[in-house]
């Protein structure tokens, strides 16, 4: 009787222990929802206080998106430009600083935030210009950050939305989507591959010319766009999950 007693005592224990468990993980999955819907919320907001002046001669005045993208930067002096797709959930703030991790796990406030943020890599010069605004994010299942620049994976969501709105202090702007493929991080003693991640600023006409050409290579369809020299790249960058440290790029030009 003893026995049994102590052996259901101890059953009940699991129970309570699993019961406990369990509790515990909906609490951590509910926390984790609630957390993620507050920051889609915040970023919703942040992005209907930026409306763009498509009237506006950028070359006259400043449009309403650059006011605003100068108010963001009174609350943090690393936010450097915003960007936004039509079709996706991209609208977005870009932070730079002189870490290419930090905001890897922060957001816009500089705090922690597990989807982190939109950001330019730190050897683009932001105050004189560099060839390639080279920019990179997360993906994350609820859509948040660069989830969305997975739907280029098919032409004919590019057909419908071959544009990029990029907005910084000195110009509110379109580019134009000119090749999408996939890449991953290469080790250090592969050759003859294609790290389209050192490039920010070409040193001359030559290597300006290869990374456009090996864009177009690589890219997944024909966009029938292309770059010359001199003219304002934009690569956006994000993690492709069928090979190992796979990448999903996409760039673009500003269009005159």
């Amino acid at each position: 009787m003893k026995h049994s007693k102590h052996r259901k005592h101890k059953i009940n224990c699991i129970q309570l222990i699993f019961i406990i468990i369990f509790i515990l993980s909906i609490c951590g999955i509910g926390y984790y929802l609630y957390s993620i819907n507050k920051e889609k919320q915040e970023y919703k907001e942040l992005a209907n206080n930026i409306e763009v002046d498509t009237t506006a001669d950028v070359t006259q005045e400043k449009t309403e998106r650059m006011k605003q993208l100068e108010e963001l930067q009174k609350e943090n002096t690393d936010i450097v430009a915003w960007i936004e797709i039509e079709g996706t959930n991209i609208n977005y703030p870009i932070l730079q600083t002189n870490d290419n991790k930090f905001y890897l796990t922060h957001d816009y406030k500089k705090q922690k935030s597990s989807g982190g943020s939109l950001f330019l890599d730190k050897d683009f010069d932001i105050v004189n210009g560099s060839s390639n605004y080279l920019i990179y994010g997360h993906r994350h299942k609820q859509g948040l950050m660069f989830e969305d620049l997975m739907k280029y994976a098919k032409e004919d969501f590019y057909k419908e939305h071959t544009k990029i709105k990029f907005t910084t202090l000195k110009e509110d702007v379109n580019y134009e989507i000119l090749s999408v493929f996939y890449s991953r991080v290469y080790y250090q003693d592969e050759q003859d591959v294609f790290r389209y991640y050192y490039f920010v600023n070409a040193e001359n006409e030559a290597e300006y010319n290869n990374y456009v050409e090996q864009c177009k290579k690589a890219s997944i369809y024909d966009t029938g766009v292309t770059a010359e020299y001199g003219e304002q790249l934009l690569t956006l960058s994000t993690c492709e999950y069928s090979k190992e440290d796979g990448r999903f790029v996409v760039v673009a030009k500003k269009m005159k």
